[in-house]
Protein backbone atom coordinates (compact mmCIF):
# COMPACT_ATOMS: atom_id res chain seq x y z
CA UNK A 1 0.00 0.00 0.00
CA UNK A 2 1.35 3.69 -0.77
CA UNK A 3 0.94 5.07 2.44
CA UNK A 4 1.17 8.47 3.23
CA UNK A 5 1.40 9.83 6.92
CA UNK A 6 -0.21 11.90 9.03
CA UNK A 7 1.65 14.96 8.43
CA UNK A 8 1.03 14.61 4.88
CA UNK A 9 -2.16 16.91 5.15
CA UNK A 10 -2.08 19.03 8.36
CA UNK A 11 -5.59 21.40 8.94
CA UNK A 12 -5.66 23.97 10.94
CA UNK A 13 -8.44 25.30 12.72
CA UNK A 14 -8.23 28.89 14.74
CA UNK A 15 -11.11 29.66 16.65
CA UNK A 16 -12.17 33.18 16.23
CA UNK A 17 -14.90 33.31 19.12
CA UNK A 18 -14.77 36.71 20.73
CA UNK A 19 -13.06 35.02 23.43
CA UNK A 20 -9.72 34.98 21.36
CA UNK A 21 -10.01 39.21 21.72
CA UNK A 22 -8.55 38.95 25.25
CA UNK A 23 -5.23 39.73 26.04
CA UNK A 24 -2.59 37.17 26.80
CA UNK A 25 -1.10 39.58 29.35
CA UNK A 26 2.34 39.00 28.66
CA UNK A 27 3.96 42.47 28.68
CA UNK A 28 6.15 43.36 25.46
CA UNK A 29 8.42 46.28 25.98
CA UNK A 30 7.73 48.57 23.10
CA UNK A 31 10.05 51.16 24.47
CA UNK A 32 13.78 49.39 24.96
CA UNK A 33 15.40 51.47 27.91
CA UNK A 34 18.48 53.55 26.60
CA UNK A 35 21.67 54.97 28.35
CA UNK A 36 21.72 58.54 27.01
CA UNK A 37 17.14 58.68 27.30
CA UNK A 38 16.80 62.61 28.33
CA UNK A 39 15.65 63.11 31.64
CA UNK A 40 11.91 63.80 32.11
CA UNK A 41 10.76 61.90 29.55
CA UNK A 42 8.00 59.19 30.33
CA UNK A 43 8.45 56.05 28.66
CA UNK A 44 6.01 53.85 26.78
CA UNK A 45 3.91 51.41 28.27
CA UNK A 46 4.44 48.34 27.36
CA UNK A 47 1.86 46.46 25.54
CA UNK A 48 0.54 43.06 25.14
CA UNK A 49 -0.49 40.97 22.13
CA UNK A 50 -4.14 38.74 22.02
CA UNK A 51 -5.06 35.31 21.60
CA UNK A 52 -5.88 35.75 18.78
CA UNK A 53 -2.82 37.22 17.68
CA UNK A 54 -0.61 34.42 19.47
CA UNK A 55 -2.40 31.65 17.85
CA UNK A 56 -2.07 33.16 14.53
CA UNK A 57 1.63 33.68 15.04
CA UNK A 58 2.26 30.25 16.22
CA UNK A 59 0.32 28.70 13.65
CA UNK A 60 2.32 30.61 10.88
CA UNK A 61 5.84 29.60 12.80
CA UNK A 62 4.84 26.06 12.58
CA UNK A 63 4.18 26.66 8.33
CA UNK A 64 7.31 28.80 8.23
CA UNK A 65 9.06 25.72 9.59
CA UNK A 66 7.62 23.05 7.36
CA UNK A 67 8.03 24.41 4.45
CA UNK A 68 11.76 25.35 5.08
CA UNK A 69 12.21 20.99 6.00
CA UNK A 70 9.48 19.33 4.40
CA UNK A 71 9.15 22.09 0.73
CA UNK A 72 7.49 19.15 -0.86
CA UNK A 73 4.73 16.48 0.00
CA UNK A 74 3.92 18.37 3.38
CA UNK A 75 0.35 20.04 2.93
CA UNK A 76 -1.33 22.96 5.06
CA UNK A 77 -4.67 23.89 5.04
CA UNK A 78 -5.91 26.69 7.02
CA UNK A 79 -9.98 27.10 8.17
CA UNK A 80 -11.23 30.12 10.66
CA UNK A 81 -14.12 29.16 12.44
CA UNK A 82 -16.66 31.70 13.95
CA UNK A 83 -20.37 31.46 13.38
CA UNK A 84 -19.28 29.55 10.29
CA UNK A 85 -15.78 27.74 8.88
CA UNK A 86 -14.10 29.54 6.67
CA UNK A 87 -11.58 27.71 4.54
CA UNK A 88 -8.36 30.32 3.84
CA UNK A 89 -6.60 27.63 1.31
CA UNK A 90 -6.54 24.52 -0.78
CA UNK A 91 -4.32 21.09 -1.05
CA UNK A 92 -2.71 22.73 -3.92
CA UNK A 93 0.98 23.32 -4.35
CA UNK A 94 0.22 27.37 -5.22
CA UNK A 95 -1.51 27.74 -1.93
CA UNK A 96 1.62 26.35 -0.05
CA UNK A 97 3.45 29.28 0.92
CA UNK A 98 3.42 31.73 4.30
CA UNK A 99 2.55 35.19 1.93
CA UNK A 100 -1.03 33.50 0.42
CA UNK A 101 -1.65 32.60 4.36
CA UNK A 102 -0.72 35.97 5.74
CA UNK A 103 -2.79 37.78 2.75
CA UNK A 104 -5.89 35.25 3.47
CA UNK A 105 -5.63 36.25 7.60
CA UNK A 106 -5.23 39.43 7.42
CA UNK A 107 -8.40 39.64 5.07
CA UNK A 108 -10.36 37.74 8.40
CA UNK A 109 -9.11 40.36 10.98
CA UNK A 110 -8.87 40.03 14.60
CA UNK A 111 -12.04 38.69 16.41
CA UNK A 112 -14.83 41.16 16.94
CA UNK A 113 -14.93 41.26 21.39
CA UNK A 114 -18.12 42.06 21.29
CA UNK A 115 -20.08 39.55 19.13
CA UNK A 116 -22.37 37.11 20.69
CA UNK A 117 -20.52 34.19 21.87
CA UNK A 118 -23.57 31.58 21.77
CA UNK A 119 -23.13 32.10 17.90
CA UNK A 120 -20.08 31.20 17.56
CA UNK A 121 -18.24 27.64 17.93
CA UNK A 122 -15.40 25.51 17.55
CA UNK A 123 -17.08 22.48 15.88
CA UNK A 124 -18.01 24.27 12.51
CA UNK A 125 -14.10 24.09 12.01
CA UNK A 126 -13.78 20.67 12.87
CA UNK A 127 -16.32 19.46 10.51
CA UNK A 128 -14.99 20.90 7.55
CA UNK A 129 -11.49 19.88 8.84
CA UNK A 130 -12.84 16.53 8.28
CA UNK A 131 -14.47 17.28 4.90
CA UNK A 132 -11.11 19.02 4.05
CA UNK A 133 -8.98 15.96 4.84
CA UNK A 134 -11.64 13.29 2.52
CA UNK A 135 -10.46 15.56 -0.54
CA UNK A 136 -7.80 14.51 -2.54
CA UNK A 137 -4.33 16.37 -3.05
CA UNK A 138 -2.11 16.46 -6.33
CA UNK A 139 0.01 13.68 -4.81
CA UNK A 140 -2.55 11.05 -4.03
CA UNK A 141 -3.73 11.48 -7.14
CA UNK A 142 -0.60 11.04 -9.13
CA UNK A 143 -0.18 8.15 -6.88
CA UNK A 144 -3.71 6.33 -8.05
CA UNK A 145 -3.49 7.27 -11.46
CA UNK A 146 0.36 5.01 -11.22
CA UNK A 147 -1.72 1.91 -9.59
CA UNK A 148 -5.01 2.38 -11.74
CA UNK A 149 -7.32 -0.88 -10.89
CA UNK A 150 -5.33 -0.96 -7.52
CA UNK A 151 -6.39 2.62 -6.23
CA UNK A 152 -7.62 1.88 -3.30
CA UNK A 153 -4.28 0.52 -2.38
CA UNK A 154 -3.65 4.49 -1.66
CA UNK A 155 -3.54 5.24 1.81
CA UNK A 156 -5.22 8.67 3.14
CA UNK A 157 -4.13 10.04 6.82
CA UNK A 158 -4.07 13.44 7.83
CA UNK A 159 -3.66 15.59 10.97
CA UNK A 160 -6.18 18.41 12.60
CA UNK A 161 -4.87 20.98 14.93
CA UNK A 162 -7.22 23.24 16.62
CA UNK A 163 -6.27 25.89 18.67
CA UNK A 164 -8.93 27.20 20.92
CA UNK A 165 -9.88 27.75 24.73
CA UNK A 166 -11.42 24.57 26.23
CA UNK A 167 -14.21 25.00 29.11
CA UNK A 168 -12.83 21.36 30.59
CA UNK A 169 -12.05 17.79 29.64
CA UNK A 170 -15.08 16.78 29.22
CA UNK A 171 -15.22 20.15 26.45
CA UNK A 172 -12.38 18.48 25.02
CA UNK A 173 -13.72 14.69 24.80
CA UNK A 174 -17.06 16.17 23.33
CA UNK A 175 -14.71 17.86 20.47
CA UNK A 176 -12.81 14.57 20.24
CA UNK A 177 -16.37 12.32 19.83
CA UNK A 178 -17.70 15.24 17.35
CA UNK A 179 -14.83 14.68 15.03
CA UNK A 180 -14.72 10.67 15.69
CA UNK A 181 -18.69 11.05 14.72
CA UNK A 182 -17.89 13.02 11.55
CA UNK A 183 -14.98 10.76 10.04
CA UNK A 184 -17.21 7.75 10.10
CA UNK A 185 -20.19 10.27 8.48
CA UNK A 186 -17.63 11.45 5.70
CA UNK A 187 -16.21 7.86 5.10
CA UNK A 188 -19.59 6.68 3.93
CA UNK A 189 -19.58 9.44 1.60
CA UNK A 190 -16.23 8.89 0.13
CA UNK A 191 -17.16 5.48 -0.55
CA UNK A 192 -19.11 6.16 -3.03
CA UNK A 193 -17.56 8.71 -4.77
CA UNK A 194 -14.09 8.92 -7.22
CA UNK A 195 -13.47 12.25 -5.94
CA UNK A 196 -12.65 11.74 -2.04
CA UNK A 197 -10.68 9.43 -0.20
CA UNK A 198 -11.90 7.79 3.34
CA UNK A 199 -10.04 8.45 6.14
CA UNK A 200 -7.95 5.68 7.85
CA UNK A 201 -6.11 7.33 10.53
CA UNK A 202 -6.55 11.24 11.84
CA UNK A 203 -4.59 12.74 14.50
CA UNK A 204 -6.41 15.31 16.62
CA UNK A 205 -4.07 17.87 18.31
CA UNK A 206 -5.87 20.48 20.81
CA UNK A 207 -4.68 23.59 21.99
CA UNK A 208 -5.69 25.10 25.18
CA UNK A 209 -5.19 28.54 25.04
CA UNK A 210 -5.51 30.83 28.18
CA UNK A 211 -4.50 34.38 29.36
CA UNK A 212 -0.94 34.23 31.91
CA UNK A 213 -2.16 34.40 34.97
CA UNK A 214 -5.13 32.35 35.02
CA UNK A 215 -5.47 28.47 35.91
CA UNK A 216 -6.09 26.09 33.12
CA UNK A 217 -9.18 23.77 33.90
CA UNK A 218 -7.69 21.59 31.15
CA UNK A 219 -5.48 18.52 32.51
CA UNK A 220 -1.95 19.02 31.39
CA UNK A 221 0.13 16.51 28.82
CA UNK A 222 2.96 15.66 27.59
CA UNK A 223 5.75 18.13 26.23
CA UNK A 224 7.96 17.42 23.88
CA UNK A 225 11.02 18.82 23.06
CA UNK A 226 12.80 20.00 19.63
CA UNK A 227 16.68 19.13 18.75
CA UNK A 228 19.03 22.23 19.88
CA UNK A 229 22.43 22.76 17.69
CA UNK A 230 25.58 25.18 19.40
CA UNK A 231 26.70 27.04 16.26
CA UNK A 232 30.16 29.84 16.63
CA UNK A 233 30.38 33.35 14.48
CA UNK A 234 33.44 35.01 13.52
CA UNK A 235 32.69 38.67 14.95
CA UNK A 236 36.36 40.06 14.01
CA UNK A 237 39.85 39.09 12.30
CA UNK A 238 41.15 37.96 15.76
CA UNK A 239 37.89 37.71 18.08
CA UNK A 240 34.95 35.48 18.00
CA UNK A 241 31.75 35.20 20.64
CA UNK A 242 29.81 31.38 21.28
CA UNK A 243 26.42 31.70 21.03
CA UNK A 244 23.76 28.98 20.76
CA UNK A 245 21.29 28.89 18.06
CA UNK A 246 18.46 26.21 18.23
CA UNK A 247 17.77 24.58 14.91
CA UNK A 248 15.19 22.03 13.75
CA UNK A 249 15.93 19.18 11.27
CA UNK A 250 14.57 15.85 9.68
CA UNK A 251 15.09 13.41 12.40
CA UNK A 252 16.96 10.57 9.86
CA UNK A 253 19.71 13.23 10.73
CA UNK A 254 20.22 11.71 14.10
CA UNK A 255 20.12 8.11 12.63
CA UNK A 256 22.60 8.78 9.87
CA UNK A 257 24.96 10.03 13.37
CA UNK A 258 24.50 6.58 15.06
CA UNK A 259 25.46 4.68 11.53
CA UNK A 260 28.54 7.00 11.69
CA UNK A 261 29.57 5.59 14.67
CA UNK A 262 31.54 8.69 15.67
CA UNK A 263 32.26 8.05 19.47
CA UNK A 264 32.79 11.83 19.54
CA UNK A 265 29.02 12.81 19.05
CA UNK A 266 27.36 14.64 22.81
CA UNK A 267 23.93 13.39 23.06
CA UNK A 268 22.38 14.39 26.26
CA UNK A 269 18.75 14.00 27.39
CA UNK A 270 17.31 17.05 28.89
CA UNK A 271 15.01 17.71 31.41
CA UNK A 272 13.54 13.68 30.59
CA UNK A 273 13.56 14.80 26.70
CA UNK A 274 13.22 11.25 24.76
CA UNK A 275 15.10 12.82 21.99
CA UNK A 276 18.91 13.81 22.44
CA UNK A 277 20.23 16.72 21.35
CA UNK A 278 23.35 17.01 19.17
CA UNK A 279 26.27 19.69 19.89
CA UNK A 280 27.03 20.93 16.29
CA UNK A 281 30.69 23.05 16.68
CA UNK A 282 30.60 26.03 14.06
CA UNK A 283 34.66 26.72 13.89
CA UNK A 284 37.24 26.65 11.97
CA UNK A 285 38.28 23.03 11.26
CA UNK A 286 41.25 21.74 13.13
CA UNK A 287 43.17 18.48 13.34
CA UNK A 288 41.66 18.01 16.28
CA UNK A 289 39.57 14.96 15.69
CA UNK A 290 37.35 15.86 18.62
CA UNK A 291 36.15 19.28 17.22
CA UNK A 292 36.45 17.94 13.20
CA UNK A 293 33.67 15.71 12.16
CA UNK A 294 33.11 14.36 8.35
CA UNK A 295 30.38 14.81 6.15
CA UNK A 296 27.43 11.98 7.18
CA UNK A 297 24.59 13.52 5.29
CA UNK A 298 22.93 16.98 4.06
CA UNK A 299 19.18 18.29 5.61
CA UNK A 300 16.99 20.98 5.46
CA UNK A 301 16.81 23.06 8.60
CA UNK A 302 15.33 25.43 10.35
CA UNK A 303 15.95 28.05 13.14
CA UNK A 304 13.58 27.62 16.07
CA UNK A 305 13.45 31.60 16.78
CA UNK A 306 14.04 32.97 13.03
CA UNK A 307 14.19 36.47 14.37
CA UNK A 308 16.51 36.35 17.22
CA UNK A 309 20.29 38.29 17.11
CA UNK A 310 22.04 34.48 17.01
CA UNK A 311 19.46 32.99 14.36
CA UNK A 312 20.01 36.00 12.18
CA UNK A 313 23.76 36.26 12.20
CA UNK A 314 24.16 32.40 11.60
CA UNK A 315 21.40 32.25 8.83
CA UNK A 316 22.64 35.47 6.92
CA UNK A 317 26.09 33.96 7.81
CA UNK A 318 25.11 30.87 5.72
CA UNK A 319 23.55 32.23 2.84
CA UNK A 320 25.96 35.34 2.09
CA UNK A 321 29.00 32.99 2.13
CA UNK A 322 29.65 31.43 -0.75
CA UNK A 323 31.97 28.92 0.79
CA UNK A 324 29.36 27.38 2.71
CA UNK A 325 26.15 27.88 0.17
CA UNK A 326 25.44 25.15 -1.49
CA UNK A 327 23.62 25.04 -4.54
CA UNK A 328 20.69 23.15 -5.09
CA UNK A 329 20.64 23.32 -8.48
CA UNK A 330 24.20 21.81 -8.72
CA UNK A 331 25.09 20.38 -12.48
CA UNK A 332 27.30 16.84 -12.81
CA UNK A 333 30.34 17.60 -14.69
CA UNK A 334 30.51 14.21 -16.55
CA UNK A 335 26.79 14.82 -17.52
CA UNK A 336 27.61 18.49 -18.92
CA UNK A 337 30.87 17.14 -20.89
CA UNK A 338 28.28 14.67 -22.53
CA UNK A 339 25.10 16.78 -23.38
CA UNK A 340 28.33 19.38 -24.87
CA UNK A 341 29.72 16.52 -26.47
CA UNK A 342 26.41 15.22 -27.85
CA UNK A 343 25.38 18.62 -29.00
CA UNK A 344 29.09 19.46 -30.81
CA UNK A 345 28.87 15.60 -32.90
CA UNK A 346 25.63 15.99 -34.09
CA UNK A 347 26.86 16.37 -37.78
CA UNK A 348 30.82 15.50 -37.63
CA UNK A 349 32.30 13.83 -40.65
CA UNK A 350 34.79 11.51 -39.93
CA UNK A 351 37.72 12.30 -42.87
CA UNK A 352 38.45 16.37 -43.65
CA UNK A 353 37.87 15.37 -47.32
CA UNK A 354 34.32 14.39 -46.83
CA UNK A 355 33.38 18.06 -46.00
CA UNK A 356 33.19 21.25 -47.55
CA UNK A 357 31.83 23.84 -45.38
CA UNK A 358 34.67 22.89 -42.32
CA UNK A 359 37.06 23.46 -45.51
CA UNK A 360 35.82 27.06 -46.00
CA UNK A 361 36.86 29.89 -43.67
CA UNK A 362 33.73 31.27 -44.48
CA UNK A 363 31.71 28.72 -42.74
CA UNK A 364 33.40 29.36 -39.75
CA UNK A 365 31.19 32.03 -38.08
CA UNK A 366 27.50 29.80 -38.75
CA UNK A 367 29.83 26.86 -37.73
CA UNK A 368 31.20 27.76 -34.18
CA UNK A 369 27.74 29.40 -32.63
CA UNK A 370 25.61 27.13 -34.40
CA UNK A 371 26.29 23.95 -31.48
CA UNK A 372 25.12 26.29 -28.80
CA UNK A 373 22.20 25.71 -26.67
CA UNK A 374 20.87 29.30 -26.88
CA UNK A 375 21.63 31.91 -29.35
CA UNK A 376 21.31 35.55 -29.31
CA UNK A 377 20.21 38.42 -31.55
CA UNK A 378 24.14 39.27 -32.44
CA UNK A 379 24.47 35.34 -32.80
CA UNK A 380 21.26 35.40 -35.51
CA UNK A 381 23.03 38.12 -36.82
CA UNK A 382 26.07 37.11 -37.89
CA UNK A 383 24.79 33.54 -39.00
CA UNK A 384 22.52 35.71 -41.09
CA UNK A 385 25.42 37.12 -42.48
CA UNK A 386 27.39 34.08 -43.23
CA UNK A 387 24.66 32.89 -45.31
CA UNK A 388 24.37 36.20 -47.11
CA UNK A 389 28.00 35.58 -47.89
CA UNK A 390 27.76 32.20 -49.33
CA UNK A 391 24.79 33.45 -51.58
CA UNK A 392 27.42 36.36 -53.04
CA UNK A 393 29.88 34.10 -53.58
CA UNK A 394 27.90 31.35 -55.90
CA UNK A 395 26.29 34.59 -57.22
CA UNK A 396 29.89 35.64 -58.14
CA UNK A 397 30.43 31.99 -59.27
CA UNK A 398 33.91 32.01 -56.85
CA UNK A 399 35.55 28.85 -56.41
CA UNK A 400 35.02 26.74 -52.88
CA UNK A 401 37.81 23.94 -51.73
CA UNK A 402 40.57 21.86 -53.97
CA UNK A 403 38.13 18.97 -52.51
CA UNK A 404 35.67 19.83 -55.39
CA UNK A 405 37.47 20.43 -58.14
CA UNK A 406 36.08 17.55 -60.83
CA UNK A 407 32.68 18.91 -60.12
CA UNK A 408 30.66 22.09 -61.86
CA UNK A 409 30.58 25.17 -59.54
CA UNK A 410 27.07 25.29 -59.68
CA UNK A 411 27.56 21.36 -58.33
CA UNK A 412 29.90 22.11 -55.92
CA UNK A 413 27.74 24.78 -54.62
CA UNK A 414 24.70 22.77 -54.09
CA UNK A 415 26.65 19.88 -52.39
CA UNK A 416 27.81 23.15 -49.98
CA UNK A 417 24.20 24.09 -49.30
CA UNK A 418 23.20 20.52 -48.54
CA UNK A 419 26.32 19.86 -46.16
CA UNK A 420 25.47 23.39 -44.64
CA UNK A 421 21.50 22.12 -44.13
CA UNK A 422 21.82 19.05 -42.25
CA UNK A 423 24.27 20.72 -39.81
CA UNK A 424 21.75 23.78 -39.21
CA UNK A 425 18.58 21.25 -38.93
CA UNK A 426 20.87 19.16 -36.54
CA UNK A 427 20.34 21.97 -33.50
CA UNK A 428 17.14 23.63 -34.86
CA UNK A 429 14.99 22.02 -31.56
CA UNK A 430 18.26 23.94 -28.72
CA UNK A 431 15.77 27.31 -29.29
CA UNK A 432 13.43 29.51 -31.76
CA UNK A 433 16.45 31.19 -32.90
CA UNK A 434 17.83 28.11 -34.44
CA UNK A 435 14.67 27.73 -36.54
CA UNK A 436 15.15 31.54 -37.67
CA UNK A 437 18.79 30.50 -38.76
CA UNK A 438 17.20 27.69 -40.53
CA UNK A 439 14.32 29.71 -42.26
CA UNK A 440 17.01 31.81 -43.64
CA UNK A 441 19.05 29.34 -44.51
CA UNK A 442 15.74 27.88 -46.55
CA UNK A 443 14.59 31.32 -48.16
CA UNK A 444 18.22 31.57 -49.96
CA UNK A 445 18.29 28.34 -51.16
CA UNK A 446 15.21 28.36 -52.90
CA UNK A 447 16.39 30.48 -56.60
CA UNK A 448 13.96 31.86 -58.43
CA UNK A 449 13.25 30.19 -62.16
CA UNK A 450 15.23 32.65 -64.23
CA UNK A 451 17.87 31.88 -62.06
CA UNK A 452 17.73 28.66 -62.61
CA UNK A 453 17.47 29.24 -65.92
CA UNK A 454 20.52 31.20 -66.29
CA UNK A 455 22.38 28.68 -64.68
CA UNK A 456 21.52 25.57 -67.34
CA UNK A 457 22.26 28.06 -70.37
CA UNK A 458 25.70 28.42 -68.32
CA UNK A 459 26.33 24.75 -68.10
CA UNK A 460 25.37 24.45 -71.41
CA UNK A 461 27.89 27.19 -73.01
CA UNK A 462 30.72 25.95 -70.47
CA UNK A 463 30.03 22.13 -72.23
CA UNK A 464 29.97 23.81 -76.00
CA UNK A 465 33.47 25.27 -75.11
CA UNK A 466 34.77 22.18 -73.74
CA UNK A 467 34.03 20.36 -76.81
CA UNK A 468 35.09 22.91 -79.39
CA UNK A 469 38.50 22.83 -77.17
CA UNK A 470 39.00 19.33 -77.04
CA UNK A 471 38.57 19.61 -81.30
CA UNK A 472 40.86 22.05 -81.72
CA UNK A 473 43.21 20.04 -79.90
CA UNK A 474 42.61 16.85 -81.96
CA UNK A 475 43.07 18.86 -85.11
CA UNK A 476 46.18 20.30 -84.27
CA UNK A 477 47.43 16.65 -83.33
CA UNK A 478 46.09 14.97 -86.62
CA UNK A 479 47.66 17.86 -88.68
CA UNK A 480 51.02 17.09 -86.86
CA UNK A 481 51.19 13.66 -87.57
CA UNK A 482 50.66 14.72 -91.08
CA UNK A 483 53.53 17.11 -91.97
CA UNK A 484 55.86 14.39 -90.01
CA UNK A 485 54.51 11.81 -92.33
CA UNK A 486 54.89 14.14 -95.40
CA UNK A 487 58.74 15.65 -93.80
CA UNK A 488 59.44 11.50 -94.18
CA UNK A 489 58.44 11.02 -97.33
CA UNK A 490 60.89 13.79 -98.51
CA UNK A 491 63.58 12.77 -96.86
CA UNK A 492 63.56 9.22 -98.46
CA UNK A 493 62.87 10.97 -101.76
CA UNK A 494 66.40 12.68 -101.11
CA UNK A 495 68.41 9.57 -100.39
CA UNK A 496 67.21 7.95 -103.06
CA UNK A 497 68.04 11.33 -105.48
CA UNK A 498 72.15 11.13 -104.10
CA UNK A 499 72.14 7.21 -104.50
CA UNK A 500 71.42 7.86 -108.19
CA UNK A 501 73.80 10.73 -108.59
CA UNK A 502 76.92 8.27 -106.60
CA UNK A 503 76.21 5.87 -108.83
CA UNK A 504 76.23 7.90 -112.60
CA UNK A 505 79.63 9.91 -111.21
CA UNK A 506 81.33 6.42 -110.92
CA UNK A 507 80.53 5.46 -114.66
CA UNK A 508 83.62 5.99 -117.08
CA UNK A 509 81.21 7.95 -119.58
CA UNK A 510 79.40 9.92 -117.40
CA UNK A 511 80.19 13.81 -117.94
CA UNK A 512 81.52 15.82 -114.91
CA UNK A 513 78.61 16.90 -112.53
CA UNK A 514 78.12 20.56 -112.02
CA UNK A 515 79.45 22.31 -109.41
CA UNK A 516 76.69 21.97 -107.13
CA UNK A 517 76.82 21.78 -103.60
CA UNK A 518 75.13 18.77 -102.12
CA UNK A 519 72.11 18.67 -100.37
CA UNK A 520 72.32 18.87 -96.51
CA UNK A 521 71.58 15.58 -94.52
CA UNK A 522 69.19 16.02 -91.67
CA UNK A 523 71.74 14.93 -89.22
CA UNK A 524 74.01 18.14 -90.34
CA UNK A 525 70.97 20.20 -89.81
CA UNK A 526 72.00 23.20 -87.72
CA UNK A 527 70.49 23.05 -84.29
CA UNK A 528 67.89 25.20 -83.26
CA UNK A 529 68.38 28.33 -81.47
CA UNK A 530 67.59 26.85 -77.57
CA UNK A 531 64.58 29.35 -76.69
CA UNK A 532 63.73 30.58 -73.12
CA UNK A 533 60.64 28.12 -72.88
CA UNK A 534 60.36 24.47 -73.78
CA UNK A 535 59.76 23.44 -77.77
CA UNK A 536 56.99 21.80 -78.09
CA UNK A 537 56.79 18.59 -80.76
CA UNK A 538 54.86 20.80 -83.11
CA UNK A 539 57.63 23.60 -83.19
CA UNK A 540 60.50 20.72 -83.80
CA UNK A 541 58.60 18.90 -86.76
CA UNK A 542 57.86 22.68 -88.49
CA UNK A 543 61.99 23.56 -88.22
CA UNK A 544 62.48 20.29 -89.47
CA UNK A 545 60.16 20.63 -92.64
CA UNK A 546 61.01 24.32 -93.32
CA UNK A 547 64.65 23.49 -93.11
CA UNK A 548 64.48 20.53 -96.06
CA UNK A 549 61.99 22.80 -98.05
CA UNK A 550 64.97 25.21 -98.26
CA UNK A 551 66.66 22.84 -100.26
CA UNK A 552 64.52 21.76 -102.85
CA UNK A 553 64.15 25.63 -104.34
CA UNK A 554 65.94 26.07 -107.69
CA UNK A 555 69.75 27.20 -106.63
CA UNK A 556 71.19 30.16 -107.58
CA UNK A 557 73.05 30.51 -111.28
CA UNK A 558 75.99 32.28 -109.42
CA UNK A 559 76.08 29.81 -107.12
CA UNK A 560 76.49 26.94 -109.51
CA UNK A 561 79.44 28.60 -111.61
CA UNK A 562 81.17 29.87 -108.92
CA UNK A 563 84.93 29.19 -108.13
CA UNK A 564 85.31 28.54 -104.12
CA UNK A 565 81.81 29.44 -103.51
CA UNK A 566 82.77 32.63 -105.25
CA UNK A 567 80.68 34.52 -108.01
CA UNK A 568 81.78 36.91 -110.47
CA UNK A 569 79.26 39.75 -110.35
CA UNK A 570 77.87 41.85 -113.95
CA UNK A 571 80.00 39.93 -115.82
CA UNK A 572 77.87 40.34 -119.25
CA UNK A 573 78.63 44.29 -118.77
CA UNK A 574 82.82 42.99 -118.45
CA UNK A 575 82.50 40.77 -121.75
CA UNK A 576 80.78 43.76 -123.57
CA UNK A 577 83.65 46.03 -122.75
CA UNK A 578 86.20 42.97 -123.80
CA UNK A 579 87.53 42.02 -120.53
CA UNK A 580 87.96 38.45 -119.79
CA UNK A 581 87.37 36.11 -116.90
CA UNK A 582 90.01 33.69 -115.38
CA UNK A 583 89.58 31.26 -113.90
CA UNK A 584 90.92 32.59 -110.61
CA UNK A 585 88.46 34.94 -110.83
CA UNK A 586 90.73 37.80 -112.39
CA UNK A 587 89.83 39.68 -115.32
CA UNK A 588 92.87 40.43 -118.09
CA UNK A 589 92.46 43.16 -121.28
CA UNK A 590 92.96 41.92 -124.73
Amino acid sequence: MKIFSESHKTVFVVDHCPYMAESCRQHVEFDMLVKNRTQGIIPLAPISKSLWTCSVESSMEYCRIMYDIFPFKKLVNFIVSDSGAHVLNSWTQEDQNLQELMAALAAVGPPNPRADPECCSILHGLVAAVETLCKITEYQHEARTLLMENAERVGNRGRIICITNAKSDSHVRMLEDCVQETIHEHNKLAANSDHLMQIQKCELVLIHTYPVGEDSLVSDRTKKEVSRGHGRREQHANTSANYDVELLHHKDAHVDFLKSGDNHLSGSSREGSFKETITLKWCTPRTNNIELHYCTGAYRISPVDVNSRPSSCLTNFLLNDPRYKIDGSLEIPLERAKDQLEKHTRYWPMIISQTTIFNMQAVVPLASVIVKESLTEEDVLNCQKTIYNLVDMERKNDPLTLFLHLYFRDEQYRIMWNELETLVRAHINNSEKHQRVLECLMACRSKPPEEEERKKRGRKREDKEDKSEKAVKDYEQEKSWQDSERLKGILERGKEELAEAEIIKDSPDSPEPPNKKPLVEMDETPPVEKSKGPVSLLSLWSNRINTANSRKHQEFAGRLNSVNNRAELYQHLKEENGMETTENGKASRQ
